[in-house]
C-alpha cells in the first residue's frame, strides 16, 4: 500500500514539475535576434512553449513571415519584424515595437551573427574585422544597453548571448569569427556584476557544431566533420533544440542563482580557456 502511495506521489510530483516547466515563462516578453532559422528560431520555440511572448526578427521580411506562421502553428504568442542588427535605427525600432506591442521586455537572446570570411586568418582584411566585431560583439552590448531600462521597469530580466566553442578553441578557417566569440565570453563576465544590481542576469551559451544553415559549410564538409568528431564524446552534430533548451533554462527561475556564466553545449568537446 505504502509503495503504491509513494509511486502515486512521485508520479504527481513529476507531472507537476513538467506542468510548471511548460508555463515557467508565462507573461514574459522575449526578444530574440537572428531568429527566423537555426538556433534563433529554436530559441523562440522553446521560450514560446514555456509561455513567453516571443519577438522574432531577421533582415528579410519573407523569412520573418515564414517564422511567424510556423510559431503560430505551434500555438506560440509571436510578433515579427525585420531588423538588421548592425543598423542603430533597426535596433531601436525592434525594442520600440516590442514595448508598444507587448508592454515591455523581460528577456533578450542575442543570437544574430555574421561570418563573412573563410581561410587563413592572415588573409583577412580590415573590412572583415570591422564587420565581424561590429555585429558579433558590439551589437550584443548595444542591444543589452537598449533593453536594460525596460527590464528595470519590470523588476529585472535575463540576457543570454549565443557564443560558440570556437570562442574557446579557435577554428582555423574562421579565425575572425572565433575571436569575436571569445570576446562574448568576456562581455558576459563584464556585464554580469553591473546588471545584477538591477536584478538582470547575463549568461552565455557556447554551442558546438550545430546543424544549421549558418554552419553548413562546416558540417557538410566530410573531411572537416570527420576530424571534428574526434574531439567529441558524443560523435554527432548537435541540433538547434539542444541549444535552445539550455537558453530557456537560463531564462527561467530554475537558473535564478546563475549569472556571468557560459554553458558549453558541445557533445563533450574539451574546450575551456
Amino acid at each position: 500500500m505504502w509503495r503504491s502511495a509513494f509511486r502515486c506521489l512521485g508520479t504527481n510530483f513529476v507531472a507537476g514539475q513538467r506542468s510548471m516547466s511548460q508555463s515557467s515563462l508565462s507573461g514574459k516578453v522575449a526578444i530574440i535576434t537572428g531568429s527566423t532559422d537555426g538556433i534563433g528560431l529554436a530559441a523562440a520555440e522553446s521560450l514560446g512553449k514555456r509561455g513567453a511572448h516571443v519577438v522574432v526578427s531577421s533582415r528579410r521580411q519573407a523569412n520573418v513571415d515564414r517564422a511567424v506562421e510556423w510559431l503560430q502553428s505551434q500555438k506560440i504568442q509571436v510578433t515579427g519584424t525585420t531588423c538588421n542588427v548592425d543598423k542603430s535605427e533597426d535596433r531601436e525600432n525592434l525594442v520600440k515595437l516590442t514595448v508598444e506591442k507587448c508592454g515591455g521586455v523581460d528577456i533578450l537572446v542575442s543570437n544574430a551573427a555574421v561570418n563573412p570570411f573563410f581561410g587563413n586568418i592572415m588573409d583577412s582584411t580590415e573590412e572583415i574585422w570591422d564587420k565581424v566585431l561590429s555585429v558579433n560583439v558590439k551589437v550584443f552590448f548595444l542591444m543589452t544597453k537598449l533593453v536594460m531600462p525596460h527590464m528595470q521597469k519590470r523588476g529585472g530580466g535575463n540576457v543570454v548571448f549565443v557564443s560558440s566553442v570556437a570562442g574557446y578553441q579557435p577554428i582555423r578557417i574562421i579565425g575572425p569569427y572565433s575571436v569575436s566569440k571569445t570576446a562574448l565570453l568576456g562581455l558576459t563576465r563584464a556585464l554580469a556584476p553591473e546588471l545584477a544590481q538591477s536584478n538582470i542576469r547575463v549568461n552565455c551559451v557556447a554551442p558546438g557544431l550545430i546543424k544549421t544553415n549558418f554552419s553548413s559549410a562546416l558540417w557538410q564538409s566530410e573531411d572537416f566533420l570527420d576530424d571534428f568528431k574526434k574531439q567529441l564524446s558524443i560523435k554527432r552534430v548537435g541540433e538547434p533544440k539542444e541549444i535552445s533548451e539550455v537558453i530557456a533554462f537560463l531564462c527561467s527561475d530554475e537558473a535564478s542563482y546563475i549569472t556571468g556564466e557560459t554553458i558549453t553545449v558541445s557533445g563533450g568537446m574539451g574546450c575551456r580557456l
